[in-house]
């Protein structure tokens, strides 16, 4: 995460213990929930982009996933 460019940790857990992938689990449906849409980053060495992969359930993220992020849909008509 880097300060100052709008990141913010919502929350943190081990999915391996039941607690923490609850209130894991709570905060993925609450976001979506907003409104909000998540995505998965995807390691993608050598070429400098960015990339990440878009879930739409808490299911749907890979085991080895440091972290989703969150991002508003875009807005328009």
């Amino acid at each position: 995460m880097k300060p100052g460019h709008g990141e913010i940790l919502l929350t943190e857990g081990d999915p391996q213990l039941r607690e923490d992938e609850e209130r894991l689990v709570q905060e993925f449906r609450r976001q979506l929930d907003e409104g909000m849409w998540a995505a998965v980053p995807t390691k993608n060495e050598g070429s400098g982009r960015r990339e990440a992969r878009m879930v739409r359930a808490y299911g749907e993220i890979p085991p080895e996933a440091e972290r989703v992020i969150f991002f508003p849909r875009a807005a328009g008509g």
